[in-house]
């Protein structure tokens, strides 16, 4: 009996698996795992998408195999090899990500840098530390604690991500809004690039010699190069700390104290005002039903702990804030990072996910706005939320949380992919950003033009190209060239 089109195409892989695997098992031999639990295992990021695929059977690719280096030798050798053979590779630190960037293909490699991890070196006096990339977030927090510091960088992800995965997805933490993001405490790096040639920057507290060489790998995901060593500068532990809260009648009213503080100068660690539906699904019973809530926790000196809390607080009721219960502060400090897993949800037969963007403070009003009524507009819509959580002095992000409950379970990825379409076409027209610390992945691929203009992805392509000519690096992530699209009410974009 002849073979069918698909028997053909499914030998043809298998021989390229096999291909793969006999030449990286023969060159690395223990290193290489080839195991169907071990490829299951780092198939995937925790993207919802993937999570509705599991659920309903949907037989994606697995990799050709599982490498996991112990050494940033041994990285640069897995990439020598793989680009001479044009094998891609796909980088894995905790596969916390959820837009997507990993995802296997066929004949693809997983670089999980697990076996790389732990602290390198802390110095006291100059308030660094330098751990392997594979260094899970809250070991490497534990690890500075110890020690009276700390990185100040507190993702919701920090208990399953790694210090390298921060870097490649150009993370933000719970406390940023004093502290800054993963770019402002990253020190230098080590990488190795997809010749297998090793990077070193510059340990310097500032440097002006030209281009600064860490930004050609933050927020690239995996697709420039492999991080592989981070240190990062460090701060004391703070003397006192002070939670606070208020409500406001309006959520613009709660954006104008925010903007009003931050602009006076003050910097609590923790800011995050959440909507009206938000605040009473969090906090029942420690805030005003109906009205936003601003949670704050200031930290520092004990001194201007008190003077920073005094002073937001009139800046505050100046704008019709009420002070309510500062305890719903520590309730969030204990529940912050539990979550219901996806694969929960959607056992339930719900789809949910978050989207976080941002705008100048002149634009948020109406982005919350439009970005709302477009999740709502989506059948099967039951629940849209919204927080601000990452502050700046001219302007901040929305973070969004939606759950629908489409009538067939069939259209469960059919309704998820509609609601961030809409989002992100909101989000547009509102002049927003479609990423705050997420990353792009693959859920926000397509709209990257709109972000950056045609030019700005070419642009793109071009350092990539140059990086990494074969294009072994998590190839896919950059959009194929299309036509501009206009969406009503959206201004042209730079370079568009």
């Amino acid at each position: 009996m002849s073979k069918t089109r698909d028997q053909f195409k499914k030998s043809a892989k298998s021989v390229k698996n096999k291909n793969t695997v006999d030449i990286l098992k023969s060159e690395l031999g223990y290193i290489v795992h080839t195991d169907n639990d071990t490829l299951k295992s780092y198939q995937r990021d925790r993207w919802s998408l993937s999570e509705i695929e599991d659920f309903h059977g949907k037989k994606n690719p697995l990799p050709a195999a599982v490498v996991m280096p112990e050494t940033t030798e041994q990285v640069s050798r897995v990439l020598k090899l793989c680009n001479k053979n044009n094998i891609p590779v796909v980088p894995y630190g905790g596969g916390s990500g959820v837009c997507g960037s990993i995802k296997a293909e066929e004949g693809i490699v997983i670089l999980s840098l697990e076996k790389m991890s732990g602290l390198v070196n802390l110095n006291k006096k100059n308030m660094t530390a330098t751990f392997w990339a594979g260094t899970n977030g809250k070991v490497a927090e534990d690890a500075t604690e110890a020690e009276g510091l700390t990185i100040g960088h507190w993702p919701q992800s920090i208990d399953i991500s790694t210090v390298g995965g921060w870097i490649a997805t150009k993370a933000a933490g719970q406390y940023s809004t004093a502290y800054g993001n993963i770019e402002d405490m990253v020190l230098d790096l080590e990488a190795v690039l997809p010749d297998g040639s090793v990077i070193n920057t510059k340990q310097a507290p500032r440097t002006a010699a030209g281009l600064d060489l860490r930004q050609l790998f933050l927020g690239t995901e995996g697709t420039h190069g492999i991080v592989t060593k981070v240190s990062f500068s460090l701060r004391e532990l703070p003397e006192a700390s002070q939670g606070q809260t208020f409500s406001f009648n309006t959520l613009e009213d709660g954006l104008d104290a925010i903007r009003s503080f931050m602009n006076a100068g003050w910097r609590p660690p923790v800011v995050r005002l959440y909507d009206a539906d938000e605040a009473q699904a969090h906090f029942p019973g420690k805030s005003t039903p109906g009205k936003p809530l601003l949670l704050l926790l200031h930290e520092g000196p004990k001194d201007l702990v008190e003077v920073q809390a005094k002073n937001i607080k009139s800046l505050c009721e100046k704008i019709g804030g009420q002070e309510e219960d500062a305890s719903a502060v520590d309730q969030w400090l204990t529940k912050r990072n539990k979550v219901p897993s996806f694969r929960e949800l959607i056992e339930a037969g719900i789809v949910a996910d978050t989207i976080e963007v941002s705008a100048t403070w002149d634009k948020v009003p109406g982005l919350y706005q439009k970005v709302t009524e477009a999740l709502k507009a989506v059948p099967g819509v039951a629940l849209v939320g919204a927080h601000s959580s990452h502050s700046y002095r001219s302007g901040t992000n929305l973070y969004f949380t939606f759950a629908a409950q489409p009538q067939d379970p069939a259209k469960m990825e059919d309704t998820y992919k509609a609601c961030w379409n809409a989002a992100m076409k909101a989000t547009i027209e509102a002049g927003g950003s479609i990423s705050h610390h997420h990353g792009i992945g693959r859920v926000r691929k397509d709209f990257l033009q709109d972000e950056i203009g045609e030019q700005g992805v070419e642009l793109l392509k071009k350092i990539k190209a140059a990086i990494d000519p074969k294009d072994i690096l998590n190839p896919g992530l950059l959009p194929e060239k299309q036509k501009a699209k206009k969406h009503k009410g959206a201004k042209p974009k730079h370079g568009g």
